[in-house]
């Protein structure tokens, strides 16, 4: 009886697991992409002076020691990592290690009918729901099925979506809840 019931765990286990890992394939891959207004954090290893805390600026740059500008805008932290690496290793350092840490990202912004509209830290994996959560909630006159976003450094103006669990936001987003009529 008890290797019945240890069995049917062990089936239960495995079926649970195929269950999360087939909900996990469904839902959208955000790989963060560094913009103006991120901090990073650089540690060359072995030469503490040349690393640091950098704010990226508003051409999404950064200056360090030795190497000069460093265009970042649009890399993931491994890409700028490769990046220094490379750079470093122009004439500078022989086999340099390099490792680059997001420190704060851009906030979102939302606006229109929640209760306490503002900006807001930004966390990977951010939906419109949560969003809406962290600014105290729909207003009783929101519309909730339908949100508009405009993304940050789009020239385009806000596009309108459906809220639902898989409605991402990304950092620099501007969220605005419209007011529904009825």
């Amino acid at each position: 009886m008890l290797r019945r019931v240890v069995l049917g765990c062990f089936a239960l286990g495995l079926a649970t697991s195929a269950i999360a890992q087939d909900v996990a394939s469904t839902l959208p891959i955000y790989t963060y992409a560094l913009s103006g207004g991120d901090r990073v954090r650089v540690v060359v290893f072995g030469n503490s002076s040349l690393g640091g805390e950098f704010t990226i600026d508003g051409s999404g740059t950064i200056a360090l020691p030795l190497i000069g500008e460093v265009d970042v805008r649009g890399l993931t932290s491994s890409q700028l990592q490769t990046r220094i690496v490379s750079k470093l290793a122009d004439g500078y350092l022989k086999d340099p290690r390099v490792a680059v840490e997001v420190l704060s990202t851009r906030p979102f912004y939302i606006l229109g009918e929640v209760n306490k509209p503002g900006q807001y830290p930004f966390a990977n994996g951010l939906t419109v729901e949560a969003a809406v959560a962290q600014a105290g909630g729909y207003t009783y006159r929101a519309k909730t099925k339908k949100v508009l976003i405009k993304h940050a450094g789009e020239a385009s103006e806000f596009i309108t979506y459906d809220v639902t669990a898989k409605t991402r936001v990304a950092p620099g987003d501007t969220i605005r809840i419209k007011e529904r009529w009825f």
